[in-house]
């Protein structure tokens, strides 16, 4: 993506440079002029792309409606966040280009204003003396740069968009996003001023260049080649010339229309499904303060591992939380789990657990689609979650268990490997239920090896592992109550990997995580390392869900 800047950059700079429109603007600003301009072609192209990527509706149109997307370009899709995050990071570079850039065409042009030595900048400087035309925007040589920047409107409406840009990049990182979200939330809608502002920037015409028809009258190279100042300026002020204006019209809106109207129709569909009710048919409440509630909600359909926005008007009237849905696609309810881990949270679990004789309302927008639902055209599949980043895997268990009970054909899936990192017991509760229906439903129905799982306690206390070691010999795991054995510590990937690729040596196996970036990266490297060069033999994808 950088390079893709930098090469429209340079095109834009190089143009700027050499374009004769801007021959006697050259003349004052320099080469500043070009970083200006370039760097603002480049503030539009990425404005035009920064709203795609949030188009939820859309990638979950193309992710599960469209013929032509195949699973290389699925994969893309779920890199929409980081995308946006690329365009964002190109927007914040630009855009400090552009306001140094400017910062010196100011300072040049009120130079130029002043200038009494004759010279062309100085001459085409005072070209509002003849008329109602002008290049240089300071009339005045008591004008200063100051006065230009935050009284005009490209100068206001420059710095009320720089300062918007920095306030939502700033609130963007990744501290602020877990600890403060409603920080994070409420300042990303300032991208309704940035867009405002963008569009009303240019209007002033505060750059200017010849017009094609001042062009044809007195063009730069035929006052170039006059034999002496005086015959270059006669050239140039000709009685009957339109001389300048701004041809420099307004371009920002050119840019950003499309985007801008297919977001505003995102809004409005997402406004009218959240406004559809939504009845809470059960809530419960699980250890370690995990809330689940059971709803129902007329038309509502999902997939595996889609996941939806739910807001609680009780506790805030704006903020949408994503949560991962945890029932399967053929119960007649959706489901998600509420981690107490933040103010919201906390208000939504405290006002359920309240007894009142009328529960709190529940607005749903959704469902979206996540990587998690290409799970099923794999034919070996390692699912991977730490803490309640279990929850698509919940899904994608529960459906398998249906299907083994309708006995579906169709599952392409043959092998299923689930791991679970937890950093306490309590989490592990929530999940037992789901786990241990699935190993007697496969028990029963011949198909024991299709699922293996392996639940990993990453915190622990000195009575904890003393009570594992004195009951190592049960049956089933002092922790979890399960026949598979809670393993102590953090996976060795390396070795896991390795044994499912000896395992499916001729496999495509999907590998799929929802979990910090941290494991990510580890998971990630380990699909590179032990995948084989051969296309015939054992490939793993990786595949992160991203909200």
């Amino acid at each position: 993506w950088l390079g893709v800047n930098i090469f429209l950059f340079t095109y834009y700079f190089l143009f700027f440079d050499r374009n004769e429109q801007y021959f006697y603007t050259r003349e004052i600003l320099g080469s500043a002029l070009a970083w200006a301009r370039a760097s603002a072609k480049c503030l539009n192209f990425n404005s035009m792309l920064i709203l795609l990527p949030v188009c939820r509706n859309l990638l979950s149109f193309l992710r599960g409606t469209c013929s032509c997307c195949r699973r290389t370009l699925r994969k893309q899709l779920d890199h929409n966040l980081a995308f946006h995050k690329l365009v964002a990071y190109a927007l914040a570079l630009f855009t400090a280009v552009h306001t140094i850039a400017h910062l010196f065409n100011l300072e040049r042009y009120n130079r130029s204003q002043q200038a009494t030595d004759g010279s062309l900048a100085a001459v085409v400087s005072k070209l509002h003396l003849q008329g109602s035309k002008w290049l240089n925007p300071i009339h005045s040589n008591h004008t200063t740069p100051e006065y230009v920047a935050f009284t005009t409107i490209p100068g206001l409406t420059g710095v009320i968009i720089t300062l918007a840009l920095i306030l939502m990049v700033t609130s963007s990182t990744e501290f602020i996003r877990r600890n403060y979200f409603e920080v994070f939330w409420y300042t990303h809608h300032l991208f309704i001023i940035y867009f405002a502002g963008l569009v009303i920037h240019g209007i002033a015409g505060l750059v200017r260049g010849q017009t094609p028809e001042s062009m044809r009258e007195a063009h730069p190279q035929h006052c170039a080649h006059g034999s002496t100042l005086p015959g270059m300026l006669q050239a140039w002020h000709l009685p009957a010339s339109p001389a300048l204006r701004s041809c420099l019209s307004p371009q920002s809106w050119k840019w950003v229309l499309a985007p801008v109207l297919l977001y505003i129709f995102e809004r409005i569909l997402r406004v009218w499904r959240a406004r559809q009710k939504v009845v809470v048919t059960k809530v419960v409440m699980h250890p370690s303060r995990v809330l689940e509630l059971q709803l129902q909600k007329k038309g509502f359909r999902m997939e595996v591992g889609q996941y939806i926005f739910v807001n609680c008007p009780a506790v805030s009237l704006l903020e949408w939380h994503p949560f991962t849905l945890t029932s399967a696609p053929e119960e007649d309810f959706f489901s998600i789990h509420i981690r107490a881990a933040g103010d919201w949270t906390e208000s939504v679990i405290d006002a359920f657990q309240q007894q009142k004789a009328e529960m709190p309302r529940i607005e749903v927008d959704g469902p979206f689609g996540t990587a998690s639902e290409d799970v099923f055209q794999y034919e070996v599949a390692m699912l991977v979650g730490a803490g309640i980043g279990v929850t698509p895997f919940a899904s994608i268990l529960k459906s398998i268990w249906y299907k083994f009970q309708q006995a579906d054909q169709a599952l392409k899936t043959k092998k299923i490997y689930f791991y679970w990192l937890c950093r306490d017991t309590g989490a592990f509760a929530w999940f037992n239920d789901l786990l241990a229906s699935l190993e007697q439903k496969m028990a029963e129905s011949g198909k024991a090896d299709f699922l293996t799982y392996r639940l990993f306690l990453t915190g622990w206390d000195t009575s904890i592992a003393n009570n594992a070691a004195l009951n190592f010999d049960t049956v089933t795991d002092t922790v979890t109550g399960l026949r598979h054995k809670t393993i102590f510590g953090r996976p060795m990937w390396n070795t896991e990997f390795a044994a499912v690729a000896t395992a499916h040596p001729r496999s495509v196996v999907g590998v799929f995580l929802c979990g910090p970036e941290a494991l990510a990266k580890s998971l990630r490297r380990s699909c590179h390392q032990h995948s084989s060069l051969d296309p015939r033999k054992v490939q793993f994808y990786f595949n992160k869900e991203n909200f």
